[in-house]
Parts: structure tokens; C-alpha cells; sequence
């Protein structure tokens, strides 16, 4: 999955749950932008405008995690926290993370993008090139 902080873009590994089926089929549909607010300094928080299926458990999150809140709240972390929640990713490369969330308020894109592998790289669509045509 892919996350933008306003124009700056990160890649996530999303879990394997029935919130992150739907919160995929949503952006399949359209990338899904939340207005996040900041909330005690270590986490952001927006809604997401519709209900997805929760699984809640008692966690400890870090910086980069990706979670539901309540079954309709998007929470990103930059710090840490423990709470009831249902686990959707992490960001694999915090890299300036921090730097990007900021101290106030944030846009946040999530879309859902296929990353192929660099050995895949021929199912990607190309032109033909001038070989590739038979002249008869």
C-alpha cells in the first residue's frame, strides 16, 4: 500500500485481516484521503467516513503502525501507545516519517498499488520495439 503525507510517499506492508480486505476494496475503488489530526503527540488520527470490520486486540503500537480505531478511525503512529485496536500495516521505511507528520494537522492518501518485483519486470506493458514485428 502506498501512504502520502501530503506530497512526500511511503510503502506499507499490510496484515492479513478482514479490515484490511475492505479497507482494500475502498481503494480499489479510489485512493481513500483522510484529514488527520494530531493527538497527544505520538499518533494521527482521521476518519474514514465508513465502518470496516474490526478485530480488536490489546497492542502496543510503534512508530509506522497502521491502525483501526472504534471500526471507522484511521490511526498512524510516530510514537507509541497501548490500547484496543485492529491492526492494519506498517510503514516499512520510517525514513522521515516523523519529519512528515509534523506537529499539526495532515492530509494522508492511502492507495493501493502492485510493486512488481524488478525479476517480473517483463509482465509490465511495453512498446514493441522495430525487432518484433515479422515483415513479410
Amino acid at each position: 500500500m502506498k501512504v502520502q503525507i501530503d506530497n512526500i510517499v511511503f510503502t506499507a506492508t499490510l496484515e492479513e485481516n478482514e479490515a484490511v480486505n475492505a479497507f482494500v476494496e475502498m481503494m480499489e475503488e479510489a485512493p481513500v484521503v483522510i484529514e488527520m489530526s494530531d493527538y497527544s503527540g505520538f499518533e494521527k488520527v482521521g476518519s474514514l467516513g465508513a465502518s470496516l470490520p474490526a478485530s480488536n486486540s490489546q497492542t502496543t503500537t510503534q512508530a509506522g503502525d497502521i491502525v483501526l480505531y472504534n471500526g471507522n478511525q484511521i490511526v498512524i503512529f510516530y510514537g507509541s501507545n497501548s490500547w484496543s485496536y485492529t491492526r492494519l500495516g506498517h510503514i516499512d521505511d520510517l525514513a522521515g516519517w516523523q519529519e512528515a507528520l509534523g506537529n499539526g494537522d495532515v492530509t494522508a492518501t492511502f492507495s493501493f498499488a502492485i510493486i512488481l518485483p524488478a525479476f517480473l519486470s517483463f509482465l509490465a506493458p511495453r512498446r514493441p520495439a522495430k525487432e518484433d514485428h515479422l515483415i513479410i
